[in-house]
C-alpha cells in the first residue's frame, strides 16, 4: 500500500532558492514539490523544509560512552543518547567516530571500538536508533597499534570514511611548541623534565610509524572503496601528500594556503561548526568565516556540538553577503554526502530520500521542530 504524506504552507530549501509551496513525500522518497499551498496536508506554518543534515565528523558518542576519565558507561545507552541528540539537532544521517591507535595520552583498548561498532549494530536491528549511523575511524597514524586496531573493521560496509591524523608536536594541528605546550603540558600539568620527555616520545613515535602507517591505510581504503580524509593540514607539502594518497576531504585544514589548495585540487575543505557559530577556533587556528568568505569552505561537521551543525549555516548567511541560506546549508547537506558517495540523499529532489527537517528560526537559533527519515516521522 502506497503512503503518502504532504507538508504544505513550507519555506522548502531547495540547491539554489526558497520557495513558499507544499512538497509530497510517497513511500518514503520525495515524489514532488510545488510553489503555493493546499486545502489539505500538514500545514507547516511558513517553517523551514530542510534536507535532513549529513554529519560526518563528531566525536559526540565519545562524550557519552566515556564521560568522565575512567568512566565507561553502557554502551547501547551511551548510543541512544548520542542518537537522541543528534537527530533532534536535525541529523539524519551520522559518520560515527571511533579512534583507532591508542598512546600514553589515552585511547581506548583493543577491541573496545570494535564492541562500540557492534553495539551501533545492534541497536539499528533493535530498531532503536532514529538517525542513520556509519562509521568514520580516525586513525591515529603516530601510534604503535593503529593497523591492530584498524584489522577490526577490515570487513565492516559500516565503515564509509577513514581519516589519517598525526597529533605528535610539530605536526598539522600542532605545528609550534607554544600550541603544544598549552594543550598538553599545563592541561597535564607535567613539570618541564616530564614535559620533555613526553614530546620526545611523541615525536619519535611519528617518526617511526607515520609514513608506513598511512601508506598501508590508505592502500586498504583504496581497495574497498572508502573515502580518505586528511587531517590539520597546514603546509602546501600536505596538501601534495594528500592528493598522492587519493584524499577526498581536507578535515580542519590549519592556514589558508593549505585549505585554499585542498579546495583547487578538488577536495571538500571542511571545519567545524562551532568555529563558525563562535567566531573562531578553539585551539587557536584559522577561522573558518573566514575560509567561507574566500570561498574556499565546502563541508561542516558539529565535531562536539551537534546543534551547531544547523545554526551554523544560518550565521554564515546572516554575516556574508555572498553567502546565500541554500548556499550555506549545502555545506551540511549535499556536499558531505556527495563527498562520501551517498547520492540518495543531502537535497531536496524528486526520488531522493525524504530525510527531512522542519525548521523555524526564532532569536537568531533556529529550532528544530520535526524530523523524518525516509518519510517516518523520528523526532
Amino acid at each position: 500500500m502506497t503512503t503518502e504524506t504532504v507538508f504544505t504552507n513550507a519555506r522548502i530549501v531547495l540547491e539554489d532558492d526558497i520557495i513558499s509551496g507544499t512538497l509530497v513525500v510517497r513511500d518514503g522518497r520525495i515524489a514532488e514539490f510545488s510553489e503555493g499551498s493546499t486545502a489539505s496536508g500538514e500545514d507547516m506554518e511558513g517553517d523551514y523544509i530542510l534536507p535532513g543534515l549529513v554529519e560526518l565528523h563528531t566525536d559526540h558518542l565519545e562524550s557519552h560512552y566515556s564521560p568522565r576519565p575512567g568512566v565507561r558507561w553502557d554502551k547501547i545507552s551511551a548510543i541512544q543518547a548520542h542518537d537522541a541528540q543528534v537527530v533532534t539537532s536535525g541529523i539524519t544521517t551520522v559518520f560515527d567516530c571511533l579512534r583507532m591507535g591508542s598512546d600514553e595520552d589515552g585511547g581506548f583498548s583493543k577491541g573496545e571500538m570494535r564492541e562500540m561498532a557492534d553495539a551501533i549494530q545492534t541497536a539499528e536491528r533493535e530498531d532503536r536508533l532514529r538517525a542513520e549511523h556509519l562509521l568514520h575511524l580516525r586513525c591515529e597514524v603516530s601510534a604503535p597499534d593503529v593497523l591492530d586496531h584498524f584489522s577490526d573493521f577490515e570487513s565492516d560496509p559500516h565503515v564509509r570514511l577513514v581519516s589519517l591524523m598525526d597529533h605528535a608536536p610539530g605536526q598539522r594541528q600542532f605545528q609550534t611548541m607554544e600550541q603544544y605546550t598549552l594543550y598538553y603540558k599545563k592541561k597535564r600539568g607535567l613539570s618541564e623534565d616530564a614535559f620533555a620527555q613526553f614530546v620526545a616520545r611523541r615525536q619519535e613515535s611519528s617518526a617511526r610509524y607515520a609514513a608506513p602507517h598511512r601508506n598501508a591505510l590508505a592502500r586498504t581504503c583504496a581497495e574497498r572503496g572508502i573515502t580518505i580524509a586528511s587531517h590539520d593540514d597546514a603546509t602546501l607539502d600536505h596538501v601534495d601528500e594528500a592528493i598522492g594518497y587519493g584524499v577526498r576531504l581536507a578535515e580542519f585544514p590549519t592556514s589558508f594556503d593549505a585549505a585554499e589548495a585542498s579546495h583547487k585540487a578538488g577536495m571538500s575543505v571542511l571545519m567545524g561548526a562551532p568555529n563558525i557559530v563562535r567566531g573562531k577556533s578553539h585551539s587557536g587556528n584559522i577561522a573558518a568565516r573566514d575560509l567561507a568568505e574566500r570561498g574556499v569552505l565546502d563541508v561542516l561537521s558539529s565535531d562536539y556540538v551537534p546543534l551547531s551543525l544547523l545554526h551554523a549555516p544560518f550565521v554564515l548567511a546572516d554575516a556574508l553577503p555572498n553567502m546565500s541560506l541554500p548556499k550555506a546549508l549545502a555545506m551540511v547537506t549535499a556536499t558531505p554526502a556527495k563527498a562520501v558517495g551517498l547520492s540518495d540523499r543531502g537535497r531536496l529532489a524528486e526520488g531522493l530520500r525524504a530525510d527531512l527537517v522542519r525548521v523555524r528560526r526564532q532569536s537568531g537559533v533556529p529550532v528544530v521542530r520535526a524530523v523524518w527519515r525516509e518519510g517516518r516521522r523520528v523526532a
